[in-house]
């Protein structure tokens, strides 16, 4: 309290007891699996295994790589973004090991008639090496004569984009004796027969920067345990803790690690990831599991699988069923089509829903973009057997496209049923725990608690007027209680503020009966 003692006009700022409540985000993914390269962006982390955030597909490219063969991960990202996704996490799990061979390329000639002049190879394996040729001004250095064809050039060994060695005044004849023995990163080979007339030339290789192409790495397993990673090592799924805003955690690549050499699905890896990735989930209660059923089953085995041998129950997973068929950007095999699991487009559709909707909106009956058809065609009768256990649906309907058919989770408690109630829960607590931090070390007293009322009042009566909760008024929709009944003195004596929210939350109309009966008007 300030003390007054010349008379005058003073100004206090009054600190207001009521905090206004921003929403937190519902609609940040988190995608655990394989990826083209390895982030260089960390020194901290030269194995690129902590999570890193990307806001879009081109900032995925530059981190991570693109589409390659051996991983679903750039496929269901890249769906993602198509659908409505903004934001999302990359935990890359190594699936390769280094080749240990030199990195190599063979230089193009100007005249396309001669080919592949010169080849250049790195001294040490796997080295992350580039060249740059361009028209050389000096004159070659091996005797001092000119040259009779074409000009000399110059040869720059760039290494992460930075020029380490260069060679100036370079010809055909010169280039092995100046470089080979001389530089510390490279030896070359001239591959153009001495005899062949260079004479009418002006320029023998193209000018240019040639990055040297690395081996193929050599695939190594991947266990459940890779995947489930570790929070102290900042990698895999247990890596996410770290990022506290995730809300969606996808694992595309399972089926990646799960495919044995005959073709089929070790459906006990299977299982393990995905229950330690709900495990993950439910322990930091902010986020839900999106998992893809295995690839290939039909309506009765899926069902049989997931009744008699998956048996999860959480409010924190959803499950989505069959796979999709989206264009395949690598064409392996010749391939111009090529199925994935939905995982990654849900997401998007996720993301999208909350954007237009809000997190309260079932995301279902929503088209999934890029998508050009399933694996199998669901009917009305086999949904039926497989939506009461938990297995959302994707469907084609005609010309209204291919829809999401299903918005339930797997749990058994009827009061967690629903995906968009479980998702509305976790972004109220969320929010409720990030926006009252003020009142942590406050006075323990009524002003503190009316306070509070007020806070969480203002916040919840604005999402019942967005549409997120039921009730004819806002008494019906939501109650916070917190006064000398919550708050006893023995309660306030161990140092805690209990308050009591209740919310009622918007359900889907999952089932809409028409009931139409034949109406006869009476007799005048």
């Amino acid at each position: 309290m300030p003390t007054y003692t010349a008379p005058g006009v003073y100004i206090e700022e009054v600190v207001s007891s009521q905090k206004v409540l921003s929403s937190a985000p519902t609609a940040i993914a988190a995608f655990v699996g394989f990826t083209e390269k390895v982030p260089t962006d960390d020194p901290n982390d030269p194995e690129g295994l902590a999570p890193r955030l990307v806001t879009s597909w081109t900032q995925f490219e530059s981190l991570y790589g693109s589409f390659v063969k051996g991983a679903i991960l750039p496929l269901s990202v890249y769906g993602y973004f198509a659908n409505g996704g903004s934001i999302a996490y990359i935990v890359r799990i190594p699936n390769t090991t280094p080749s240990g061979e030199p990195a190599r390329r063979e230089l193009p000639a100007a005249d396309r008639a001669l080919g592949l002049p010169l080849a250049v190879e790195s001294l040490e394996p796997d080295a992350d090496i580039a060249l740059a040729i361009n028209s050389s001004d000096e004159s070659p250095s091996v005797d001092g004569s000119e040259p009779d064809g074409p000009n000399p050039f110059d040869l720059t060994v760039l290494v992460q984009g930075v020029a380490v060695e260069t060679f100036p005044g370079l010809t055909l004849a010169s280039v092995a004796k100046a470089v080979n023995g001389v530089s510390t990163k490279i030896k070359v080979e001239v591959l153009l027969d001495a005899k062949t007339d260079i004479s009418s030339q002006i320029e023998v290789l193209k000018p240019g920067v040639y990055p040297l192409e690395k081996s193929s790495p050599i695939p190594v397993p991947v266990t459940g345990r890779k995947f489930a990673g570790s929070e102290t090592a900042r990698a895999g799924i247990n890596g996410l803790a770290v990022a506290e805003d995730v809300t969606m955690v996808i694992v595309p690549d399972l089926v990646t690690a799960a495919t044995k050499e005959d073709g089929t699905i070790d459906l006990g890896l299977w299982k393990a990831v995905q229950t330690s990735l709900i495990t993950h989930c439910e322990l930091n209660g902010n986020r839900m599991a999106i998992l893809d059923a295995p690839p290939g089953m039909s309506p009765q085995q899926i069902k049989e699988w997931r009744s008699d041998v998956a048996m999860y129950d959480s409010a924190y997973a959803a499950l989505y069923y069959p796979w999709i068929k989206v264009e395949n950007p690598i064409g392996t095999n010749g391939d111009a089509e090529v199925f994935v699991p939905p995982s990654g487009h849900v997401a998007g559709v996720w993301a999208r829903t909350d954007e237009t909707r809000g997190v309260w909106k079932a995301p279902a009956n929503d088209t999934i973009r890029g998508v050009l058809d399933v694996e199998y065609g669901v009917t009305q009768n086999e949904q039926g057997l497989l939506n009461p256990i938990g297995i959302n649906c994707i469907r084609p309907f005609g010309t209204r496209g291919i829809r999401i058919w299903g918005a339930r989770t797997l749990a058994s408690d009827s009061d967690w049923r629903y995906i968009n109630v479980r998702r509305l829960f976790n972004m109220v607590e969320a929010t409720i725990a990030e926006g009252t931090q003020f009142a942590v070390f406050e006075p323990n007293d009524m002003a503190l608690w009316e306070g509070i009322k007020r806070t969480l009042n203002s916040f919840l009566r604005g999402l019942w007027s967005a549409g997120a909760l039921f009730g004819a008024s806002a008494d019906q929709a939501f109650y916070v209680k917190c006064d000398a009944e919550t708050n006893p003195p023995e309660s306030i004596d161990q140092g805690l503020l209990i308050v009591e929210v209740g919310i009622a939350p918007v359900k889907p109309a999952e089932f809409v009966v028409f009931r139409i009966a034949q109406h006869k008007q009476g007799a005048s």
